[in-house]
């Protein structure tokens, strides 16, 4: 299953939830594709910030450190 697919169906859980509701098995579901959803944005946005460099006013160029969680 491709975002666009991941998207388009929490999109559907979504408008459904506020007109009838879901069931357990549509929550289960909806869950799973919100995980799914914030692992790949995640995941990009590291990927991101891993190629990212500071370019100094001398021109050189500094790769961003990865600071360690507290």
């Amino acid at each position: 299953m491709n975002m666009n697919e991941v998207i388009a169906r929490i999109n559907e859980l979504a408008a459904k939830n506020k007109t009838v509701g879901l069931t357990e098995e549509e929550l289960e579901e909806r869950a799973k594709l919100r995980r799914i959803y914030i692992d790949n944005v995640t995941g990009n946005l590291k990927g991101q910030l891993d190629n990212t460099y500071i370019v100094r006013p001398d021109g050189t160029k500094e790769k961003l450190e990865r600071k360690d969680k507290k």
